[in-house]
């Protein structure tokens, strides 16, 4: 895991904002071996690649990326939008596998 070196251990550590876990993300996960996650705007793939390696130790393939809108809403009188998201579908080497629960595999 020599991707790991040339980046920032704290950064890394904030790279990752959150697992998206919803039907299509599951779908996803089943059909193409990848997991979605909710990651920092300015974040590159190179990073997002370091950093799920770093945090669950695992060997990814490939890393993709989405842009999404914030929606917007109305709350009463006023408009306002939810935040913009990015989006990351990291693909996994065959064999490997991503635990949520905690525990060390």
């Amino acid at each position: 895991m020599t991707a790991a070196v040339k980046f920032d251990q704290g950064r890394l550590a904030q790279v990752l904002v959150a697992p998206i876990i919803s039907e299509k993300a599951t779908r996803i996960g089943e059909k193409q071996n990848q997991v979605l996650f909710k990651v920092l705007r300015n974040a590159t793939k190179p990073e997002i690649k370091a950093a799920v390696e770093l945090m669950f130790k695992v060997e990814v393939a490939s890393v993709s990326t989405v842009n999404q809108k914030g929606k917007t809403k109305r709350f009463g009188r006023s408009i306002g939008r939810r935040d913009h998201i990015k989006k990351a579908f990291v693909a996994l080497k065959p064999g490997q596998e991503l635990n949520f629960s905690g525990e060390a595999a």
